[in-house]
């Protein structure tokens, strides 16, 4: 038990910025074992910012606690998806071959295609989340924390689905990758799975509608697994930085569509 916590410890440290300790094995090999709470540091992230949301929307108007909910989520991971985007975006809108995509992805410098694509990503998010918060209403607090739960731990499981199927491009010590991108057993895949499908399932049994999220994350997560592949042989940090993103993206809209036909 006290192994898994630091575990736990350890996933917490290197996905988000939140202060912690690890008393010991602080190693490859437990950072490798952390993919398994990857989607349960989404249930984390998910509700501080839900819990900034429904705090600041006592206070001021909705658009305004929109803005911070989302602030709160990119303090806490210290942008380290939206990083992994951009330089995703930078990577393969610059470089046409293996070698010059990946050069560019560990530039830290950020290119006109990751300005361009976090600007559209973060005005998409935060246009999705209105539409939603105005479908389900703040004082359904409980669908609403579920909603923000669910999109985050399930974008989580997506991008790290390609880490259990695919390999790693790159042996580079600097990777943001590179703790979980070695070895993985049953008990990495059925960890993530079960953390990063409980909150939907719940989501589900209140608006089984919401099923239909799934059809467009496998479609993101196939394409973009056979996308990396074929550029750049596997996955990096950054790819799957983008995914993670682009996943949250996608189950915003679709929950935002379903609520048309609700």
């Amino acid at each position: 038990m006290k192994k898994e916590f630091c575990i736990f410890l350890a996933a917490l440290q290197f996905y988000t910025r939140i202060p912690c300790s690890i008393d010991a094995g602080y190693n490859t090999d437990i950072i490798n074992k952390a993919s398994r709470y990857f989607p349960l540091i989404g249930w984390i992230v998910g509700a501080l910012s839900f819990f900034v949301l429904w705090l600041f929307a006592q206070f001021f108007s909705m658009p305004i606690a929109i803005l911070l909910s989302m602030l709160t989520g990119i303090l806490i991971t210290g942008a380290f998806h939206e990083d992994g985007l951009a330089d995703t975006f930078d990577g393969f809108g610059g470089g046409w071959t293996k070698e010059k995509i990946l050069d560019i992805m560990k530039d830290s410098r950020i290119g006109t295609y990751g300005v361009i694509s976090l600007i559209f990503l973060i005005g998409i998010k935060y246009v999705a989340l209105n539409a939603v918060i105005a479908a389900v209403d703040i004082v359904n607090y409980i669908p609403l924390l579920l909603i923000f739960i669910t999109y985050h731990s399930l974008a989580r499981l997506t991008a790290i689905n390609i880490v259990f199927t695919s390999i790693y491009s790159r042996d580079d010590e600097k990777s943001k990758s590179k703790p979980i991108s070695k070895t993985k057993t049953y008990k990495e895949v059925i960890g993530a799975f079960i953390f990063g499908l409980s909150p939907f399932i719940a989501l589900c049994y209140i608006t089984p509608l919401f099923i239909i999220v799934l059809i467009p994350l496998l479609i993101l997560y196939f394409f973009s697994k056979r996308f990396f592949e074929k550029w750049i042989g596997g996955y990096t940090g950054d790819c799957l930085g983008a995914v993670e993103q682009i996943a949250e993206l996608i189950i915003l809209l679709t929950f935002a569509g379903i609520w048309k036909f609700i």
